[in-house]
């Protein structure tokens, strides 16, 4: 059952196929879509009296250059306060630069999933994210990077790349665990480059984007005329993995018949193209990612307990970023330093109190909205350095009351923060009651960030701790984190 219509979007494209579609897409989610045609029709349904007030707008087919910054001004001339989205076939940064520039609240690339549509629409409407970040530009700033460069002192995160740097070098699945946002696709990709596998390129797919009924012929493939549409021989992504890795990205959206074909592939390395008669074996490592508890789905039966065994092998546990708020400072600078290499942006530092602002604020989408307020700030900095003027949504929203899905860590202050600042290591000394922690909860986190220091390697980790190996191992027991040593 579709929900009531609460929100109003003005689409402006001439192109009806598409109008059905954002309309199809928008019902979904409680959305009524008008359609204009041009500026001079969405401007008549602005100047409407009666009717739903529009609350955002989304504009087909831009363009970059002069004409396609002309029509957003126009654009932005008719209704300044609204969201505005663009839509286009266009991929690069400095496009999408152009358009924020310009006037727009985001940038949408095609072909869009309709989750990335939907989630682009509630958060150029949300009242804490209105002007808030850029969302798709993490994917186009994005680049694989090295165990050892990325940046995280944290203990439970360095704790987390431990484990994931161990895993790296075998053969077996690994399920990996975080909140959307969080750097589950950039862990799985420096598990894979650092596997003997990372000769040849991680190949990856989104489950969630994928519509139920395609899911199958796009994991395994199929033959021309399997099904109505299947006018050709299609190469399933296990046969493009085949000696490689492929990356599961969101696994829980799996629909449970395709979870079946998934297992069996698991067990056997054997896979069959829809409408085939042929086996094909196939090596392929998985690596798979979900910001959901496998766990609570398996309970409410939405996955199925033998695949998740299956692909749970090892275990990375992603904390999110409001959980290792002393790591804002290194990240912002690496982030910082990354958007400068992109074309049409420039080097920029960034001052303490802007800092001091990130690491109240509660990232309820994690190291990717951390990356998009950035690079808004950058764009629109015409300094040298980024102040606290330059977050003024973060700024702002760090001041109210806070919701308990965007802020259940525990908030750094005084010496902790000025030493998080300083690119301290962020072992915490007080509880959240304002107490001094137990000697255990703090030692368990000294040795959490040594194992990741040191790569989990554990005679080194013994030696710099001042104890012996036998000493090392009976303390992980005792304490509990005898899984990092996995």
């Amino acid at each position: 059952m579709r929900p009531e219509p609460t929100r109003c979007l003005l689409l402006i494209d001439d192109e009806p196929a598409q109008r059905r579609l954002v309309t199809a897409i928008g019902a979904r989610a409680g959305w009524s879509v008008r359609g204009a045609g041009d500026v001079e029709g969405a401007a008549a349904i602005l100047a409407e009296t009666e009717g739903p007030p529009v609350d955002a707008i989304l504009l087909d087919h831009w363009l970059p250059g002069d004409e396609g910054t002309a029509l957003i001004e126009q654009i932005r001339a008719l209704k300044p306060e609204l969201p505005l989205l663009v839509m286009t076939a266009q991929t690069s940064v400095a496009t999408a630069v152009e358009a924020m520039r310009a006037g727009a609240n985001d940038f949408l690339v095609k072909p869009i999933a309709p989750d990335r549509l939907l989630t682009a629409l509630n958060a150029a409407t949300d009242r804490r994210q209105r002007n808030g970040e850029l969302r798709p530009l993490s994917e186009k700033i994005s680049q694989p990077l090295a165990f050892d460069e990325i940046v995280g002192s944290a203990p439970q995160f360095r704790a987390a790349m431990a484990i994931a740097a161990k895993a790296a070098r075998a053969r077996v699945s690994v399920l990996i665990e975080g909140e959307s946002g969080s750097g589950k696709e950039v862990i799985a990709q420096a598990i894979h480059t650092a596997s003997p596998r990372g000769r040849k390129p991680m190949i990856t797919v989104n489950c969630g984007a994928i519509p139920a009924n395609l899911v199958e012929s796009v994991l395994f493939g199929h033959e021309k005329g399997a099904f109505t549409g299947a006018f050709d021989r299609h190469i399933g992504r296990f046969e493009d993995a085949d000696g490689s890795t492929l990356f599961l990205d969101e696994v829980g959206e799996l629909p449970l018949d395709t979870q079946v074909k998934l297992l069996r592939a698991l067990e056997t390395g054997e896979i069959q193209r829809i409408g085939g008669r042929s086996i094909q074996m196939v090596d392929v490592r998985i690596i798979a990612a979900t910001n959901r508890r496998l766990v609570d789905e398996i309970a409410r039966g939405r996955f199925r307990e033998d695949l998740y065994y299956r692909l749970n092998v090892v275990h990375v546990d992603i904390p999110p970023l409001r959980a290792r708020a002393s790591d804002i400072p290194p990240l912002a600078r690496h982030l910082l330093a990354r958007i400068a290499e992109q074309p049409g942006m420039r080097r920029l530092s960034i001052t303490d109190d802007a800092l001091a602002v990130l690491m109240r604020y509660g990232w309820p989408g994690n190291v990717r909205q951390l990356q998009n307020a950035l690079f808004r700030a950058a764009v629109l900095c015409e300094g040298n350095a980024l102040s606290a003027a330059d977050f003024p949504q973060i700024r702002q929203e760090s001041t109210l009351s806070r919701r308990s899905d965007d802020y259940h860590g525990r908030a750094l202050n005084g010496a902790s923060q000025s030493a998080a600042l300083n690119n301290g290591a962020g072992i915490t000394l007080y509880g959240d009651d304002g107490n001094m922690r137990s000697l255990d909860e703090i030692e368990a986190d000294v040795i959490r960030l040594a194992i990741g220091h040191y790569r989990g390697r554990m005679t080194e980790v013994a030696r710099r701790l001042g104890i012996g190996r036998s000493t090392l191992y009976r303390k992980l027991g005792e304490l509990g984190i005898s899984e990092a040593a996995a």
